[in-house]
């Protein structure tokens, strides 16, 4: 076989190969996917019930005073970054590591590998780096958001944000900074968690039912917004987590889709060169069978 023949077929073999690896890493990130967008609407049910019980018990009591809801001046912006551990994700994080990149005078808490390394690699502050698994369990959040807000309490930090890609469909993940630290008010803040996830508003006006908090109102109150804080935390996981499945099997269908474009052009050069191969053979065997008669 001449060797530009075996260079196109090995080549041939190469890109049948590395399509193969795509289309099973679409199959898994397809199957991850799913799992992740169900994780995220069943959590998006507990935010929701979670906002409609702050709504409802404060509404009965009144505005009240807490650590977490006090404004000061901003000098440190505390930002939460939520990446995914590995690449073959299209521009997913490319996307994030540039909106993170824009923001000044801000000091980072990541969630995700990739995040970390940015950080690192541009020199940015980094005051810890938390590893969440695929499935993105509360108890795997919560570290995280504790650490958050005993920076915000401390003084290090003087808001929280979290940057996530948030989920919209399939094909459309955006990056988006969400303050959760200091909050307007608890209401205010569940509502803007409702409309970003696209939950009804509560109907609770009507309501002139007698509520009872146990053990306290005080205890209740107090616990409220840290709870809230770190439910907000692990839906921004959740959504972060569903981004990056999708991201990535779109990534892979598309590579797999141009491997088989490549497969395809390279046997039909590989054809035309056989053949080109085979005629000239021929001609040859023609010209020598006349040079001998």
């Amino acid at each position: 076989m001449p060797k530009g023949l075996r260079e196109i077929r090995n080549r041939i073999k190469s890109v049948k190969s590395t399509g193969q690896i795509t289309r099973a890493m679409q199959l898994v990130a397809s199957s991850k996917m799913k799992r992740a967008q169900d994780a995220a609407k069943a959590s998006r049910d507990y935010a929701e019930l979670l906002g409609e019980i702050l709504d409802t018990a404060l509404s009965k009591v009144g505005e009240f005073s807490h650590p977490l809801l006090k404004k000061r001046e901003v000098k440190t912006r505390g930002i939460l970054l939520v990446t995914p551990d590995k690449g073959m994700c299209g521009a997913l994080n490319s996307n994030l590591t540039r909106v993170a990149f824009e923001i000044q005078g801000a000091a980072f808490v990541t969630i995700g590998r990739k995040g970390k390394q940015a950080l690192a690699r541009a020199g940015r502050t980094l005051l810890a780096d938390f590893p969440v698994s695929d499935r993105a369990n509360f108890s795997e959040v919560r570290p995280a958001a504790e650490f958050l807000i005993k920076a915000f309490l401390d003084g290090k930090v003087d808001t929280v944000e979290v940057l996530y890609a948030y989920f919209k469909n399939t094909l459309v993940q955006a990056p988006r900074v969400q303050r959760l630290l200091p909050a307007d008010g608890l209401v205010q803040q569940a509502r803007e968690l409702r409309e970003k996830l696209g939950l009804p508003e509560p109907k609770i006006e009507s309501d002139e039912r007698d509520m009872i908090f146990e053990p306290s109102v005080s205890h209740i109150l107090n616990e409220l917004p840290g709870l809230f804080f770190k439910q907000a935390v692990h839906q921004a996981v959740l959504e972060s987590k569903a981004s990056e499945h999708s991201s990535r099997m779109v990534a892979m269908k598309a590579a797999t889709d141009n491997s088989k474009k490549i497969a395809a052009a390279l046997s039909l050069e590989y054809n035309k060169a056989r053949q080109a191969a085979i005629t000239q053979e021929i001609l040859e065997l023609t010209a020598g069978a006349s040079a001998q008669s």
